[in-house]
């Protein structure tokens, strides 16, 4: 028995008739008997009487068509199903997302998504920029928001977002009155800072840039980005930070631009080899929404952003030092 066997058996016991039912399988009345017959036999009992002038269903041929009709719906349903899996319209992702996320475009980002695309699991993780690196590699998570450059072979990357650097200082801080700050203003400052082992490539940024301005920062405390927040409002030091560290909303504090407009990428990654559909739908809604600080926006195809290659992707980070892995 096959499934052509049911649909010839299934047509016959909905027209009552084999012409018709020939007619609609487009083939011609004798073989669609003979396949009925061959059924029949195969079965070891009658589907159909054929005594009177129009074909009837036997008791045993009645309950059959109910079950090969449940079989013909869910094979549709799994055929449905399993289309929407191909283009990733169903499915699961596992995204790693920095802390400071929380308060700059995750949530707004994952609820439009969610929208759009309900069938499709998402579960959060939130991780520092190093552990989702790993967690990439080796699988643990799908697709991670990185401020980091990336040149492991193994994951691909693209910018979403750029951001300028702030300093953080205490609001009654003799430097909070100005509008912009040279860094070099800072030499004497100390400093709280992301630990390096969580996210070398922004530390390294900021002792760069520090450097840039002709000093090394001396380090009073480090700490978690939303951590810094509550140290430098209690006077432990400065800091420098992604301008979404602003969606906090701290209180205490002073934030102000950095003469020179330093910057950083906020990238997307994933493993480079996932050719998951539902990846590739992920990625085309970030590539579309792009991840802001309030509302997700629609894409505008600048320069960094989703889009170019990961080659000149690269490049661009590596020449501007912008992108880092901070939270």
């Amino acid at each position: 028995m096959d499934l052509r066997h049911l649909r010839y058996f299934t047509a016959v016991a909905e027209e009552r008739h084999f012409g018709r039912a020939a007619q609609r399988l487009g083939i011609a009345q004798p073989p669609l008997s003979r396949q009925i017959q061959d059924l029949e036999s195969e079965l070891g009992f009658s589907l159909f009487d054929r005594s009177r002038r129009r074909v009837e269903l036997t008791p045993a041929g009645a309950v059959l068509l109910a079950h090969v009709r449940r079989v013909f719906d869910a094979l549709d349903l799994g055929v449905h199903e399993a289309r929407r899996a191909s283009v990733g319209e169903t499915g699961r992702l596992v995204v790693g997302y920095l802390s400071s996320l929380a308060y700059s475009g995750i949530t707004e980002l994952v609820r439009t998504f969610r929208g759009e695309l309900p069938a499709v699991e998402l579960a959060l993780r939130e991780m520092p920029p190093q552990e989702q690196i790993e967690a990439l590699k080796d699988g643990r998570i799908d697709v991670g928001f990185v401020r980091a450059p990336l040149d492991d072979a193994r994951l691909a990357s693209e910018c979403v977002r750029r951001e300028p650097l702030l300093v953080a200082l205490p609001a009654d801080h003799p430097l909070a009155g100005r509008k912009r700050i040279p860094l070099e203003l800072l030499s004497r400052e100390p400093f709280v800072v992301f630990p390096r082992q969580r996210g070398s490539a922004f530390f390294d940024l900021v002792m760069g840039l520090c450097r840039a301005a002709g000093f090394s920062p001396r380090i009073a405390q480090e700490a978690l980005h939303l951590d810094i927040l509550s140290l430098v409002a209690a006077g432990f030091g400065v800091s420098i930070l992604p301008e979404s560290i602003k969606n906090v909303g701290r209180k205490g504090l002073a934030l102000r631009p950095i003469v020179g407009a330093p910057s950083t990428d906020l990238l997307v990654a994933w493993r480079a080899d996932d050719a998951s559909p539902t990846l590739r739908q992920f990625l085309s809604f970030v590539r579309r929404v792009g991840v802001s600080k309030g509302k997700p926006r629609a894409a505008r195809g600048a320069p960094g952003e989703p889009g170019e290659g990961k080659r000149g992707r690269r490049a661009r980070g590596a020449a501007a030092a912008r992108p880092d892995a901070a939270e």
